[in-house]
């Protein structure tokens, strides 16, 4: 399988709030509070990766963080620290401590409303651009409010290097459980449209879980961003390298 770079058009919407460039005056102050992020380079080379996660920053240059990573569909968690500096440009750079390799470095610009941001890897022999979006203020959690959500993944299955894409239809009632319409996937070009059932955990912290039933089991780890409005997952399951959003 050899994605293009166009892959990341899945996030479309999602990159299309981070992708103005700032022209306020920005500070390490600017950049403060919760943020969602993915990046990855799903196709092109022998060595593929996904990650996506969730970024604290204090306002003072310090991040902290958990992610999930498929790295040619193995599946890993943890846990980072790092650093940030952003210019008045509102350019700027992060490292963290410990993600998909010891000390990984990014180069950021913020976006206008300065609620999100476009990233890419700096070390060398990585090709990995993506984007973080502000959680926001919305409450998180199992509270009750129901919410109807388009999805879109796209990704590959091991060990054949297969092509998966899915876009499909999602109604949470806000208490654990997944109802569908229907989704439409396409595995290696054979499109398949089935209905949608499920279940989801979301906690406080907006870090969750969800698991979708349509054509197959598919697992998620999941960060909620602007505002409950939109949902990055990541699939993890072994042998996959899948992920996408469900927006409202």
């Amino acid at each position: 399988m050899r994605f293009q770079v166009s892959v990341l058009s899945i996030f479309l919407w999602a990159t299309m709030v981070a992708a103005a460039p700032a022209s306020a005056v920005c500070s390490d102050a600017t950049l403060k509070g919760v943020y969602g992020y993915y990046h990855g380079r799903p196709g092109g080379g022998a060595t593929i990766t996904a990650v996506v996660g969730q970024i604290t920053s204090d306002g003072a240059g310090n991040l902290s963080g958990f992610w999930t990573m498929s790295q040619n569909g193995v599946i890993s968690n943890g846990s980072f620290d790092g650093t940030y500096s952003i210019a008045g440009n509102c350019t700027g750079s992060m490292t963290f401590a410990t993600e998909d390799t010891t000390n990984a470095h990014f180069s950021v610009v913020l976006d206008d409303s300065h609620k999100g941001f476009q990233m890419i890897q700096t070390d060398n022999g990585f090709a990995q651009p993506g984007f973080g979006l502000a959680q926001g203020t919305a409450p998180c959690g199992l509270t009750g409010v129901k919410a109807t959500f388009a999805t879109n993944f796209l990704g590959t299955l091991f060990p054949g290097d297969t092509v998966e894409a899915i876009v499909g239809q999602i109604n949470l009632n806000g208490l654990g459980s997944i109802t569908g319409n229907t989704e439409t996937s396409s595995v290696a070009g054979t499109i398949t449209v089935s209905p949608v059932t499920g279940n989801y955990n979301e906690g406080s912290d907006c870090r969750g879980t969800a698991q979708i039933i349509g054509a197959t089991t598919m697992n998620f780890n999941t960060v909620v961003v602007n505002n409950g409005k939109e949902v990055i997952m990541i699939e993890t399951d072994n042998n996959t390298l899948v992920a996408g959003t469900a927006q409202q």
